[in-house]
């Protein structure tokens, strides 16, 4: 079984693991279940002694623990193996990405570099070599981070406070003042009773996000990137209104001197500078108030991402679209001349792209319906650089790399979209936080989910399409009904399945472990039929929202006639809407054409009300 792991360091800088277990109701809502039902007691007994407490001391190095990847910032260099493999939290910033801030498993906070107008928060302006312990946060953890051009810093807490500091010349630091922060202050006008959720820093000017959804700005504002309606700079917290009074933002972003915001209904916002087009409203007019980007009409935007001039965004079909400056081909659409509408950005097909044995493509999932949908989108205020990441795992760079100007989505070797800043942003920054979740302690419900397919404690087997699949009885009873019932007087140790494939049923029972699913779109519509079956609510909006992921101009169709079947009525309206969307390539289709009479003549008149067939 799998083991529940704590850490203790020694003086010498040793660290002995002692594996232990620390049972206790909190697993998938333990306690809720017991009060709900009678019988539970007694499975909880049985879950106690699956993970029954064990004291073995292993001995064992920091070296064998999940470490975060940043071997390919330069600046990094300065930090030992050891210093290294402890980091969990990075963002590198600067001028010429000569700075930096981290993280360590112990929740201690460091920083290394130049330390221009005091961004290292150390309390003067010493550069320093050597990695410093940056003591006035001490017991804070980050949530999330940006940072300005001067460098300014803007930090917000997993409690939702805010600190800033470094270069305050423009009153981008919000504390009322134009003097630099040499260390962290926590910033609390008009945010006292507020939890930030994001933040961002444009050159000179800062925006945060609460967990209520409104945007406060301060800073720099000869643009209007505050959203203030003036041009006068903004000293401390402001809340964004005009068009955004009545919205509810989810994500935020800026841009050297612009601002952005994604609303919860897709619809995105710009306000600031706009002499290159990058608030896209089709002018090179500086817009002082948040306005609509009205071009983006009927597309819902999930997330914005700003480089110095230009913006991208992610729409909820994995879609990017660009605009701005692109004297260095960073809006990706193959030439260098400014847009200040928005224009689809298309990642290049290559044969090469299915690297994953398995799944195949299907005629219902091919192969670029995976591989070029995206699923991030990066851009840095400090670089005219951009990349993405699709859902097959392939990243894709773009715009200023390395002095060179690539006017097309190139694709590369890398795993993820910070790698691209790290070795071909000019300079090498960070575009966000880098986080890792260390993997040296394990709760219970960990613990659970290691424990999903292993013969070694499995009291319980099922036998589907020639291979087996461990679980345990306990757990199943507690988390389906459809088990509760069915296993309650059977005393078999296998269950012969032959309703569904082997990739479904195990996904399936997988998710009793874990409360999430593994599974490829392409799979997922026979876990819909699964959960369906079994009236498992909370897994058919899982396998809706996996569906969507997948979807394309070629199986559109017949992912509608499946959520219709399997009355999955929030993954039928986003099928509709897609078709749509994309009416004329649909229509086009063999799935259309061997459509089902009665859903053809229920989409015809549903398009009809829309106002689909409208010249």
């Amino acid at each position: 079984m799998e083991e529940e792991l704590s850490l203790s360091y020694g003086e010498s800088g040793k660290t002995a693991m002692y594996i232990t277990v620390s049972p206790g109701p909190q697993a998938f809502g333990l306690t809720t279940l017991c009060y709900q039902l009678s019988w539970v007691s007694s499975l909880q007994m049985q879950i106690m002694g699956l993970l029954s407490l064990h004291h073995l001391p292993v001995q064992a190095t920091l070296s064998s623990l999940k470490m975060l990847d940043v071997g390919k910032w330069p600046i990094f260099s300065l930090c030992s193996e050891e210093e290294l493999q402890l980091i969990r939290q990075a963002c590198v910033f600067g001028s010429a990405g000569n700075e930096v801030l981290y993280t360590t498993v112990n929740d201690e906070i460091f920083v290394l570099g130049t330390n221009c107008s005091g961004c290292l928060g150390l309390g003067d302006v010493q550069s320093t070599i050597e990695p410093r312990r940056l003591d006035s946060l001490n017991g804070k953890k980050i949530a999330c981070l940006s940072y300005g051009s001067g460098p300014h810093i803007v930090l917000a807490t997993t409690e939702g406070e805010v600190f800033t500091w470094g270069h305050n010349a423009y009153s981008q630091l919000g504390n009322g003042t134009t003097n630099h922060g040499l260390v962290p202050c926590h910033i609390s006008t008009n945010l006292s009773n507020k939890q930030v959720t994001e933040v961002a820093c444009g050159s000179y000017h800062s925006l945060v996000l609460t967990s209520d959804g409104e945007v406060f700005a301060w800073g720099y504002n000869n643009s209007g990137q505050v959203g203030s309606g003036s041009t006068a700079n903004q000293p401390i917290p402001r809340r964004v209104m005009g068009c955004l009074q009545n919205k509810v933002v989810v994500n935020i972003a800026c841009g050297q001197m612009c601002s952005m915001a994604v609303v919860n209904t897709g619809e995105v916002y710009v306000w600031g500078y706009n002499g290159n087009g990058q608030l896209g409203l089709g002018s090179s007019g500086n817009q002082p108030t948040p306005c609509r980007i009205a071009a983006l009409q009927g597309i819902r935007v999930q997330r914005v991402a700003c480089g110095y001039a230009h913006t991208l965004v992610l729409t909820d079909e994995g879609q990017v679209y660009a605009w701005g400056a692109n004297s260095y081909g960073q809006l990706g659409i193959g030439n260098k001349s400014n847009q200040s509408y928005p224009a689809p950005v298309f990642m290049e097909k290559d044969s090469s792209c299915c690297r994953q044995p398995s799944p195949c493509p299907t005629p219902d999932f091919p192969c670029a319906a995976r591989c070029s949908r995206i699923i991030e989108i990066a851009a840095c205020h400090s670089a005219h650089t951009s990349a993405a990441k699709t859902q097959g795992g392939h990243v894709y760079m773009w715009g200023q790399c390395r002095g060179q100007s690539v006017i097309l989505p190139h694709l590369t070797h890398f795993s993820c979209t910070d790698d691209v800043f790290a070795c071909f942003a000019t300079p090498a920054v960070s575009w966000r936080l880098l986080s890792v979740e260390p993997d040296d302690h394990l709760t219970v419900a960990e613990s659970l989910k290691r424990e999903f397919d292993n013969p070694n404690t499995a009291d319980l087997k099922f036998l589907v399409d020639g291979k087996y699949i461990y679980a345990h009885k306990v757990l199943l009873r507690i988390r389906c009904e459809h088990f509760r019932s069915s296993l309650e007087d059977n005393q078999d140790d296998i269950v012969e399945m032959s309703e569904f494939s082997y990739p479904v049923y195990r996904a399936f029972l997988e998710y009793l472990y874990t409360d999430s699913i593994s599974l490829p779109p392409e799979e997922a519509v026979g876990l819909l039929d699964l959960a369906t079956f079994y009236r498992e609510n909370r897994l058919k909006k899982l396998c809706q929202q996996t569906i969507k992921q997948g979807i394309c101009e070629e199986n559109a169709i017949a992912l509608l006639s499946a959520a219709v079947k399997y009355d999955a009525q929030d993954l039928e309206e986003f099928c509709f809407r897609f078709c749509i969307n994309h009416l004329t390539v649909v229509t086009q289709t063999s799935g259309f054409a061997e459509m089902d009479h009665d859903l053809l003549k229920n989409f015809i008149s549903k398009a009809s009300r829309v106002g689909a067939f409208k010249n």
